[in-house]
């Protein structure tokens, strides 16, 4: 995985991070998933806020 698919993003609103290697089994997004991939609507699956409310945590090797 490239450091920018292994990216952590975490939600500015409620602290929630989207970790790219577990996915979101609310949304049913596999693991393996990049942030940049996920579907135009998803939203976090704690309090809903959209893509744009979230900030890159990290990269990590693979």
């Amino acid at each position: 995985m490239s450091e920018t698919k292994a990216a952590r993003f975490e939600c500015r609103i409620c602290w929630h991070v989207y970790d790219p290697q577990e996915g979101d089994s609310v949304w049913q997004i596999e693991p393996g998933t990049p942030f940049e991939e996920l579907p135009e609507d998803w939203s976090c699956p704690v309090c809903e806020a959209g893509r744009d409310k979230f900030l890159r945590l990290d990269t990590r090797d693979a």
